[in-house]
């Protein structure tokens, strides 16, 4: 199948104006970064987050100097608590309020289950599911005591639905994030706050190519609906939505971006 061209670059329209946002993971490359400058296109004021110092300090050189203020960055660890706890108490600090989470932090990796250790396991799943936990509960504690609503979109995969050789560990924190974003949408219900996920199946950036081999790339990119990869700013495209008022009605989805939900 011949791939089909990637579209035009969607301008922004004002849809996140005012709102306060935190994105993790958010240093440059990749889905992260890709929100981040949506999030500021449409009218937002961003704090990002990285655990990578160096390139976070670097991309937020990189968007202050197109918008400004509005963009602030803090270096924050997603499997350290007290690092959680500064990034949003932060976010208030210098905003006055908070409107918008979006839980991007995840880590991958290849390991036959059979081979898999107890650290490769561990590790996997304290960074994708256990950060996006400490950041989901960080977030509802400051949304039900400001009582005004709020957004968090998590980052899932469609390997949360389907199976992949190598990805045990991966494919079980991603349907993890899934399932507590369901539930966190139940229980912030009553305070005004909407949950929701995205899921994703190939969206291309550096760092995905550094950890997967040419031929699997190759063999996911052919699989796709539209014989392409998804641009990263594609997947932030559904995060703007979600996180707009376009979307007031929806909570507890995980919308799936792309054509391989099972």
């Amino acid at each position: 199948m011949t791939g089909v061209e990637s579209p035009a670059y969607v301008p922004g329209h004002g849809l996140l104006k005012g709102r306060t946002a935190v994105i993790t993971a958010a240093a440059g490359a990749g889905i992260g970064g890709a929100t981040a400058r949506r999030f500021l296109e449409e009218g937002a004021r961003v704090l990002i987050s990285d655990a990578h110092v160096r390139r976070l300090k670097e991309y937020e050189a990189e968007l202050a100097g197109e918008f400004g203020a509005a963009v602030a960055a803090l270096a924050c660890d997603v499997t350290d608590e007290t690092q959680v706890s500064a990034l949003f108490e932060a976010a208030v600090e210098q905003h006055g309020r908070l409107d918008v989470v979006v839980n991007n932090a995840g880590l991958g990796g290849t390991s036959d289950l059979v081979d898999m250790t107890d650290e490769q396991w561990s590790k996997v799943l304290d960074v994708t599911l256990n950060g996006t936990f400490r950041c989901t509960r960080a977030a509802l504690r400051l949304f039900r005591a400001g009582g005004d609503g709020g957004v968090i979109v998590n980052n899932a995969s469609v390997v949360g639905w389907r199976a992949q050789a190598g990805q045990a560990h991966y494919a079980a924190a991603k349907a993890g994030v899934m399932a507590l974003t369901r539930c966190a949408a139940v229980e912030a219900a009553e305070f005004g706050v909407r949950v929701n996920a995205v899921s994703p199946s190939l969206a291309m950036h550096p760092h995905l190519v550094k950890v997967t081999s040419p031929d699997l790339l190759a063999e996911l990119t052919r699989r796709e609906a539209f014989g392409r990869y998804a641009e990263p700013w594609e997947v932030a495209n559904v995060i703007v939505f979600l996180a707009s008022d376009y979307s007031s009605y929806m909570t507890g989805e995980v919308v799936s971006v792309s054509s391989r939900h099972p």
